[in-house]
């Protein structure tokens, strides 16, 4: 009678999960094996994140992106690298992507899987932008430092890439002081800015040493435009000091050509046009463009 009893209670039991088990306690039924999980497919890879030719600050710049299968969707994205877009006549195994560069020192460029996986990530170095004064009294390269600047070096460089400084005059000249340009044709006669004031960065950390570029400006402190000045000496006391001595804008140096930056100070000056201390032999600017 107990057997019987034990027995008749699995029946029931089994009878009442008849639905979801096909056999319970030796019965004819049999469960079906799971199916095969599908075999998976192929995906991106990413082996290499590198420049088509040395990053250009300010400028179009181009970058290749290696691997294999990147036809099934990547998504690249580089902070600091306006306009990103993808090259025609991209494949499978290389992608080119051009943007104009805004960022100084590195370039951070993160790859990524459609589904957002990471694939590869890189930082491209950034050299600081240089450009080369071609003068009637020799060559001079300016590099200029974007990351304590940014203001200024990207208003000169509009200036530079406008053509702006082509033909003008070294219009101010103080021996052991500074050479002053950027606003003046010969005359002398003055060329109007094409873009407004832009904001004094004095207070960047840059000092008016020999050799250092800084920007010209007004009584008012937010009043640079176009014109500029080379420091021929150390002139510490153009430097920040507090809110009512703001100081002038260091945004870059000599770092080619100090002696013909010794020999324009040198030339003789006089007054003309209403203006002081300019050559009394024009010393033009004949050239002015972005060189790296």
């Amino acid at each position: 009678m107990h057997n019987f009893s034990k027995s008749f209670l699995q029946y029931g039991l089994c009878a009442s999960l008849g639905a979801t088990l096909l056999a319970c306690g030796g019965g004819s039924g049999s469960s079906a094996p799971p199916a095969p999980a599908p075999a998976p497919g192929p995906s991106a890879t990413v082996s290499a994140v590198t420049p088509v030719a040395p990053l250009s600050y300010g400028k179009l710049s181009s970058i290749d992106v290696a691997g294999t299968n990147l036809d099934l969707g990547i998504v690249v994205t580089a902070p600091g690298c306006t306009g990103l877009i993808e090259s025609a006549g991209s494949s499978a195994t290389l992608k080119r992507y051009s943007c104009t560069l805004t960022v100084a020192t590195v370039l951070p460029v993160e790859v990524k899987s459609g589904a957002g996986a990471s694939l590869f990530s890189a930082s491209i170095p950034v050299p600081d932008p240089q450009v080369t004064l071609v003068t009637s009294l020799g060559t001079v390269i300016l590099e200029l430092n974007p990351a304590k600047a940014p203001l200024s070096v990207n208003n000169f460089l509009k200036y530079t890439s406008d053509g702006f400084y082509s033909n003008l005059l070294f219009h101010r000249v103080i021996p052991s002081f500074v050479i002053q340009a950027g606003g003046f044709t010969s005359g002398p006669v003055s060329k109007a800015a094409t873009y407004g004031p832009i904001k004094l960065e004095s207070n960047n950390g840059l000092s008016n040493l020999r050799g250092s570029l800084a920007m010209a400006r007004t009584q008012v402190a937010d009043s640079a435009t176009s014109e500029f000045y080379i420091n021929t000496v150390n002139n510490v006391a153009l430097d920040f000091v507090s809110a009512s001595q703001p100081g002038y804008a260091v945004f870059g140096k000599v770092v080619d050509g100090l002696p013909v930056v010794d020999a324009i100070a040198a030339v003789p000056t006089a007054n003309k046009g209403g203006l002081q201390n300019v050559p009394v032999s024009d010393v033009l600017i004949l050239l002015a463009r972005q060189t790296r």
